[in-house]
């Protein structure tokens, strides 16, 4: 380990595969220690984890960064969005827990808007129009379907709230995460009783919301972890919020990042309320705003295209005129919760690389369509893309967004960008900075740009109208039952 000219903190980003951790030097942001370690995600219906594989793979994680993690003087804990996490009066999972990719409350978030006044109440109250992915929505399924365990229920946490109380014995979340919920008000910055009422949900279960800069906390003497008694902890935050922050975003700024989910996102000094449900209007995890547009379907449905096809994931090859909108997991944006992959303009000359093109472009589509919607009416258009998230190195996912989007694209070299900033939350508590000044100063937002090209407006448009037209079949779905 190279030695630190400051004091270290950790930064977690416990993500829907794995639980990374990151040991930093708060001076400079040198990684000087790192681990990760696998979660298990259901498969069929629903998409559900044992919140206590993540406690498992944060204490493995942090075992591999060694002495580093027992000298930090600060941790952070940024995680998946939207899972719900019930527990009981001992603090353990009375189920486990409803991820965000879990779309099976669908039904139940049609009846909320409009039992709740519809889109643009619930856009002028919430910022946000909810669909399958929000947390309302999953205890509303669970009411409805699993009443026993909403009776066990003495706590409901998200995934970074479950981490964070286990380090602290106190339950806490932050604006950023809570933002992402359906029942946080981002008129108020607090909770919303009617909505909480209207779902049978008793606040007192709510964590209470901490301030950005706030200590959470600090690590209590029982834990299976490498830190010392007393090491403070921060309010932590969802994924999206986490990765703002560890860009150092400042307002204005867009970024496309291509993970399991795929989101545009950009910095807000405006509270977002879009009646539409495209852009959710997320609060950042230090006072401004965060609209957001998520796809459910990214890196993984491509990456499952290609093994279909035999290929490998960079094998695309252009031309041709199929198009290939890849739900495979339902989709969000656009909102189509029931739908599945659909191929359309197959002909004798078609190649398995223009297939998988065809994969990357349908992807690509969804997030781009939503960037307009995401940025500010005064945002410079001309300003680079920052392409981040799993895919982001991958040549294939380069070109495809740069030619789709018509703008120069910037690649940042620092990897890890969730846990970067949560280092960066963590680190702010120790030197008293706003954590995306932290960032900024560790420049972890350098890297190559790749210059804009001339947009594929062809493409753009022939996917749009293969989606349009396909709508009603995409809406209904392969399951033709009566849906629950």
């Amino acid at each position: 380990m190279s030695a630190a000219e400051g004091p270290l903190v950790v930064g977690v980003d416990t993500s829907t595969q794995s639980t990374k951790a990151l040991v930093v030097d708060a001076s400079t942001g040198q990684v000087v220690a790192s681990g990760q370690a696998p979660h298990t995600v259901s498969s069929g219906a629903g998409r559900e984890s044992d919140p206590r594989q993540w406690w498992d793979a944060l204490c493995e994680a942090l075992s591999q960064c060694g002495d580093a993690a027992h000298e930090a003087a600060a941790v952070s804990v940024g995680g998946q969005q939207h899972g719900l996490v019930t527990l009981d009066e001992r603090g353990e999972p009375v189920r486990p827990a409803l991820l965000w990719n879990d779309v099976r409350s669908a039904p139940q978030a049609r009846r909320l808007v409009d039992e709740l006044g519809g889109p643009k109440a619930w856009a002028e109250r919430t910022g946000s129009v909810p669909g399958a992915s929000f947390t309302v929505t999953k205890w509303a399924w669970l009411a409805e379907h699993e009443p026993e365990a909403v009776r066990a229920t003495r706590a409901v946490r998200l995934p970074h709230d479950y981490l964070t109380e286990r380090l602290t014995g106190q339950g806490t979340t932050d604006r950023g995460d809570a933002s992402g919920t359906g029942w946080w008000a981002s008129g108020t910055e607090g909770y919303d009783e009617e909505t909480l009422a209207h779902i049978g949900l008793d606040p007192a279960l709510l964590p209470r919301v901490v301030r950005p800069g706030e200590v959470a906390g600090t690590v209590r003497d029982s834990h299976d972890l490498p830190f010392s008694k007393g090491t403070l902890v921060a309010p932590g935050t969802g994924d999206n919020a986490a990765a703002a922050l560890g860009l150092g975003l400042r307002p204005g700024t867009p970024v496309l990042s291509l993970g399991t989910s795929g989101t545009v996102y950009a910095v807000s000094t405006h509270r977002p309320a879009d009646p539409t449900g495209t852009v959710a209007g997320f609060a950042d995890a230090h006072g401004d705003w965060l609209p957001l547009a998520c796809t459910l379907n990214c890196t993984l449905a491509v990456d499952r295209v290609a093994a279909l096809l035999g290929l490998e994931r960079e094998a695309v090859e252009p031309g041709g005129s199929v198009t290939l909108l890849p739900y495979l997991d339902g989709e969000r944006t656009p909102n189509l919760p029931h739908a599945s992959g659909l191929l359309h303009g197959l002909r004798h000359d078609t190649t398995g690389g223009q297939l998988l093109q065809a994969a990357y472009d349908g992807a690509v589509h969804a997030l781009l369509g939503a960037l307009d919607l995401v940025l500010d009416e005064d945002a410079d258009r001309s300003t680079p893309l920052l392409l981040i998230g799993g895919g982001a190195r991958g040549t294939a996912w380069q070109q495809t967004v740069r030619r789709l989007s018509g703008r120069p694209v910037q690649v940042p070299e620092a990897r890890e960008l969730v846990a970067l900033g949560a280092a960066a939350q963590a680190a702010g508590l120790l030197t008293g900075e706003d954590p995306a000044a932290v960032a900024r100063r560790w420049n972890t937002a350098a890297g190559p740009v790749l210059e804009a090209v001339e947009r594929d407006e062809a493409t753009l448009e022939r996917i749009t109208g293969v989606l349009s037209d396909a709508a009603p079949l995409l809406e209904r779905g392969t399951d033709t039952g009566p849906q629950a």
